[in-house]
């Protein structure tokens, strides 16, 4: 009871945290629709579009999924000039997220992807992106954007999802800024950046990413521990929070035995985005006052929320707070 008591305390204190989200934006278009038969063209099934609609995805869900749970918000990445990037813009300013960091790009395409989804279940996804990324130039755009809002936010996220935005250069300014002022930082990581994430208050692979970044392969127990205990060394963290799908959530600290927390999920729809989920509940925990173990504990719950949804979802307050109640012992 104590704890949930606490959890609500800190809930109520998200509308006065401010994060800065560094990272990949892409536009999330969704076609939803009904399969009644499969094409005799080939053998494939024919969707009849119902509605449509899009949304901000890849870092940008992890903005909306800080503004749906009642913080304050800047964003930092880039798009293209385009209408994918126009709408994108639209999307995050609606929201109520701050997007002076997003940066305009002439000659790079806004990243989106479209899913076909019928029935609850996604049919396929289309991709659009460049395969060689943002130049330097826009990227020390964006290392400039984030010079200007660093002192301004109480803290930092930086989404990588391994498109180029989130690079050395980038990496090393954070780390070396942490070090003279030591703010709150968290990282979802991806694999071509693993050497050079250090000194984050909070690392967040899944157990592939972890095992991939460790060099050990996972398959049970030792294995994780293992890991855990390398890339603690590895990135210079504080933290690592390792997260298992359906086995849930392994928070490793220095010094301290590892903590696992099993997954909430009562049913799973789609995983889609449940990364970002985490990310932004523990980086408003964490800014709130919580500890690492209080913002893991909120974050699988809002976890277990948004992969009962379809397509990239948020999770509310008021549905955590639900979540929550509901479990007190």
């Amino acid at each position: 009871m104590r704890q949930s008591l606490h959890s609500a305390a800190v809930l109520k204190r998200f509308s006065q945290v401010k994060v800065l989200v560094i990272g990949d934006l892409m536009l999330d278009r969704y076609i939803w629709g009904q399969v009644e038969r499969i094409s005799p063209e080939a053998p494939v099934p024919v969707v009849r579009v119902t509605r449509e609609s899009t949304q901000a995805g890849g870092a940008g869900n992890v903005v909306a999924n800080i503004r749906a749970l009642g913080g304050k918000v800047e964003a930092c990445g880039i798009v293209g000039r385009d209408q994918a990037g126009q709408r994108l813009v639209q999307e995050l300013s609606g929201m109520g997220a701050g997007v002076a960091g997003v940066v305009a790009g002439q000659e790079i395409a806004t990243i989106s992807k479209t899913r076909i989804i019928a029935h609850s279940q996604q049919v396929v996804r289309l991709d659009q992106e460049q395969s060689d990324g943002p130049d330097g130039r826009i990227r020390a755009r964006v290392r400039a954007c984030v010079q200007r809002q660093l002192n301004s936010c109480d803290v930092v996220v930086v989404s990588d999802y391994g498109k180029g935005i989130v690079d050395a250069e980038l990496l090393s300014l954070l780390a070396a800024r942490r070090q003279r002022h030591r703010f709150i930082y968290l990282i979802d990581p991806k694999r071509r950046n693993f050497v050079h994430y250090r000194g984050a208050s909070l690392v967040k692979p899944n157990k592939e990413e972890a095992g991939l970044a460790a060099g050990i392969e996972i398959h049970d127990e030792r294995g994780l521990l293992q890991a855990g205990s390398r890339l603690l060394d590895l990135w210079q963290a504080e933290a690592v929070l390792v997260s298992r799908g359906e086995e849930g959530m392994s928070l490793f600290k220095r010094h301290r035995k590892v903590q696992h927390f099993p997954t909430v999920a009562r049913e799973v729809f789609d995983v889609t985005g449940a990364g970002d989920t985490v990310l932004a509940t523990c980086a408003l925990a964490l800014g709130a006052g919580a500890t690492l173990e209080e913002a893991t504990i909120l974050s699988n719950h809002a976890a277990g929320i948004v992969v009962g949804k379809v397509g990239t979802a948020t999770v509310s307050s008021a549905e955590l707070t639900a979540a929550l109640q509901e479990r007190k012992p």
